[in-house]
């Protein structure tokens, strides 16, 4: 966890000082060893936790870059991993139960981006058309919440 720990913090730095490409690198390298090591590490909400900010720093560094597709191609990417894993009944269940939790907080980020940046294939597939309206209201009625997961 503290190789994963170094390596975000290290792109988080990269991306605050506009380095975008060593950033990616380092947002790359983080996400291979989360999704290596998820459901492994001893702590499930760690693990998940770990991935989902993977996923979420690289779809901000999207953002940044005018890449708003492949932005919503991580953000998708990660609540699909959570859906799955809530649906694996042959995973553990801490390892379900912090599927559950942190999956509250990617919807809504995926919500949030479609009323910003409008919806994708990947989004439509996800979600469905029906939920890209019912999004677009509850991601601008929200209050108080940050898009960034980091």
């Amino acid at each position: 966890m503290e190789h994963w720990k170094n390596t975000i913090e290290a792109g988080n730095r990269c991306f605050a000082e506009g380095d975008w490409v060593q950033a990616r690198e380092l947002y790359l390298q983080a996400l291979a060893e989360a999704q290596v090591l998820f459901g492994r590490w001893r702590d499930p909400d760690m693990a998940v936790a770990a991935f989902v900010i993977s996923h979420h720093n690289l779809a901000d560094l999207h953002l940044m870059l005018g890449q708003s597709e492949a932005a919503a191609d991580n953000l998708c990417a990660s609540h699909e991993r959570l859906l799955q894993t809530l649906a694996d009944v042959q995973q553990p269940e801490a390892l379900r139960d912090a599927a559950l939790h942190h999956s509250s907080r990617t919807y809504f980020q995926l919500l949030q981006f479609i009323a910003e940046h409008g919806a994708f294939p990947r989004t439509d597939r996800l979600l469905g058309a029906a939920q890209r309206y019912a999004s677009r209201r509850c991601a601008t009625d929200a209050v108080g919440h940050g898009r960034h997961y980091h």
